[in-house]
């Protein structure tokens, strides 16, 4: 464990404003850790002493703004692969290094927030790797057991934070490099969508799927960084009731352990109100394969490859990455529209795996690798751990990297929620809330999770409509719900005022729901919610005699629901005694 301050962004912000510390304090704790932790091997390069010292004097004497600098005084670490003004950038590689100009635009603005930049953290060599181990500047020490790998390529990031050197950080993620770390460190890992941060001033790898990247202790202060590092879109909250993906089949590689810590996940998952959809993982598999076994190695050859065949043996070239990198010679342009007709195919089979599910949940890797493990096997064991991540930005979805519990071990495990484009704050939300039922250290450090009051709020923007028919869960018309973003809210009944009939015609059959004066029944029915743009798209779905009203439910209240025209109920079958359609449904199959 670290020491007694807490380094989470909200524990720092609140003692910065109650006057209960100062940022030079923060500091001088910092470099204390970092002292402490000795060759750890999580920085490239690091600001001086008096450079830091110097800054958070700066800060100290702007606390009159404090209020206008949402991260004023917080700490942060930035892999070496994204440019820091002033400080060289490496991509693990010293013969390719450069001293930056400028900062990246997301750097800029995390500083002018009140940030303070502590280090450049190690990474596999130009990001190429999700296993840690790639660099000339050593392997950053995983802190739960040193003979384990600490996950790339962010892996300097993510152990900056889980060990309690800083208080967030940066990484980038191609392939999972912002995932995958935070898996085997316990901490929390937010990859956005694909273009929602700036990659100006990031070394590419494969430029058109990088991502920037968060790792934090916990979601409210990865929200809290996204929140000045982009303007996030208003996505919809996840209900309490819910859908989420369990890929089949499953691949563990082996490792019971996490097996059962991911079986355990799922159910954690339907205590929550999530209801488990098994989908056909194949779609997700096969585009994950094309990110090494496809022409998308080729944009890491334009990335660097020149650089790399030029270099000197005294540049520092790792042999594996050259290996990689330099294999995307042998594609070529029909290679790459080949590549392409072929992910448009699998991505449009991906989208209907997807339907109707609020997100996937996955394994964030299927097992972890000792040190002595890559020496044996770099590059097989480098794929295995790409399983479950590599499609992600392929397909220009959000994901967000949870902590859930620990091998018989020690070593962490966790799952990742995929969500779709742009849906960051809405699995932050629900991150947020997953954290607090599912209590475990934060890294591995003495922090506690902020007060509930600074957990992400995800404003709702959906319309409730009371369903009584076809469109109830698991029968034949529920997909126009559930493809269009619906979500069950509740079951309950009507008030006593509606005669039910089964109307003529079909399929699908359909009843109809008639409010009257006198002489009506109780009515089973489901709420379920749409997003607001979403509604036109379902009313124009809706055949005359059947409309929307206002229904009233059993305590009174009122909301938009299927309500049928008077005259369509003459010769319809009068089925109000049964209660439901549920109930005339089964009293016809017998």
């Amino acid at each position: 464990m670290t020491g007694l301050l807490d380094l989470g962004i909200h524990a720092l912000s609140d003692a910065y404003r109650t006057g209960t510390l100062d940022v030079r304090q923060v500091i001088d704790e910092v470099l204390k850790r970092i002292v402490a932790a000795g060759d750890d091997k999580v920085w490239i390069s690091r600001r001086t002493d008096a450079a830091l010292r110097a800054q958070a004097d700066s800060l100290m004497a702007r606390r009159g703004e404090i209020e206008k600098l949402p991260l004023y005084g917080i700490p942060f670490a930035v892999k070496d692969n994204i440019d820091v003004a002033g400080m060289m950038t490496t991509a693990a590689c010293p013969g390719f290094a450069y001293e930056a100009k400028t900062s990246a635009e997301v750097v800029q603005r995390l500083v002018a927030a009140g940030a303070i930049v502590v280090g450049k953290s190690n990474l596999d060599q130009f990001a190429t790797g999700l296993v840690g181990v790639r660099s000339p500047y050593g392997v950053p020490r995983n802190p739960f057991d040193a003979d384990y790998i600490p996950g790339g390529s962010s892996s300097g990031s993510a152990v900056a934070v889980s060990s309690g050197l800083v208080s967030f950080s940066l990484g980038t993620d191609t392939a999972g490099s912002g995932r995958v770390p935070a898996g085997f460190n316990n901490i929390v890992g937010l990859k956005p969508t694909p273009g929602l941060l700036s990659n100006e001033g990031v070394v590419p790898a494969c430029r058109s799927l990088d991502c920037v990247s968060v790792f934090a202790l916990c979601c409210a202060d990865a929200d809290a960084v996204l929140g000045v590092a982009c303007s996030p879109r208003a996505t919809p909250a996840i209900g309490k009731t819910f859908r989420f993906g369990v890929p089949r089949p499953l691949e563990f590689f082996g490792d019971d352990a996490y097996g059962t810590l991911y079986a355990q996940a799922v159910e954690k998952l339907k205590a929550l109100g999530g209801t488990a959809v098994e989908f056909d993982y194949a779609p997700f598999r096969e585009a994950a394969q094309l990110l090494y076994s496809g022409p998308w190695v080729a944009e890491r050859t334009a990335a660097v490859g020149a650089f790399i065949e030029g270099a000197a043996d005294t540049a520092g070239v790792w042999p594996t990455t050259r290996q990689i990198v330099l294999g995307g010679r042998k594609y070529s342009a029909v290679d790459a529209f080949e590549g392409q007709y072929r992910l448009a195919d699998l991505k449009a089979r991906a989208a209907t795996e997807m339907q109707g599910l609020d997100f996937l949940a996955l394994p964030t890797a299927g097992t972890i690798y000792r040190l002595a493990d890559l020496e044996r096997e770099p590059v097989l064991y480098n794929s295995h751990l790409g399983h479950y991540t590599n499609f992600v930005n392929f397909f220009g979805l959000s994901g967000l990297a949870l902590p859930f519990g620990f091998r018989p071990d020690g070593l962490p495990f966790g799952i990742t929620l995929i969500g779709r484009a742009f849906a960051e704050r809405t699995l932050l939300a629900f991150g947020a809330h997953w954290q607090r039922t599912v209590p475990l250290p934060l890294g591995k450090t003495a922090s506690r999770l902020p007060a509930p009051a600074h957990d992400p709020v995800v404003t709702e923007d959906r319309v409730s409509i009371a369903v009584v028919g076809a469109h109830m869960s698991g029968l034949p018309l529920n997909s126009q719900l559930t493809e269009l973003g619906g979500r069950l809210e509740s079951a309950g009944k009507t008030a006593p005022v509606y005669r039910f009939y089964a109307l003529p015609g079909g399929p699908p059959h359909r009843p109809g729901m008639v409010r009257t004066a006198e002489g009506g029944g109780v009515i089973e029915l489901e709420v379920w919610s749409l997003p607001t743009e979403k509604v036109g798209a379902f009313v124009v779905k809706i055949p005359a005699p059947l409309g929307l009203g206002t229904v009233t439910l059993a305590d009174g209240s009122g909301v938009p629901g299927f309500l049928c025209e008077s005259h369509a109920i003459e010769g319809a079958r009068d089925i109000t005694s049964l209660g439901g359609w549920r109930a005339y449904v089964k009293s016809v199959a017998v």
